[in-house]
């Protein structure tokens, strides 16, 4: 069984026992959070109404915060003598799926 989730913007395909990064969230490492279900997939049975899927979940636990990789950002102007550097550093929140519910 696995679900498609709607995380940080993204949606991502998760499965009990899953690690992903998701764009950080205000959570405690311990505590449960739970992410809205867009498609729930059981075998053969595949469930995408929105009235059906109203009562599945799928809970995650907090694992940590990490940092996505360094972007570097250069602006420059040719004979001017303009030049700007600067980076930016994506920060997520680390999950591990600990259930899904299907709501039956």
């Amino acid at each position: 069984m696995y679900a498609i989730v709607r995380a940080g913007g993204r949606q991502e395909k998760v499965a009990v026992g899953d690690v992903l990064e998701i764009d950080r969230i205000q959570a405690d490492p311990g505590s449960s959070v739970t992410l809205p279900v867009l498609l729930l997939v059981d075998g053969t049975d595949v469930t995408s109404d929105k009235k059906a899927l109203s009562g599945a979940t799928v809970t995650v636990e907090v694992v940590g915060a990490t940092k996505g990789p360094k972007i570097d950002i250069l602006k420059y102007k040719n004979k001017t003598g303009y030049r700007r550097r600067s980076g930016h550093r994506q920060k997520h929140t680390q999950v591990k799926v600990t259930g899904i519910e299907t709501g039956k």
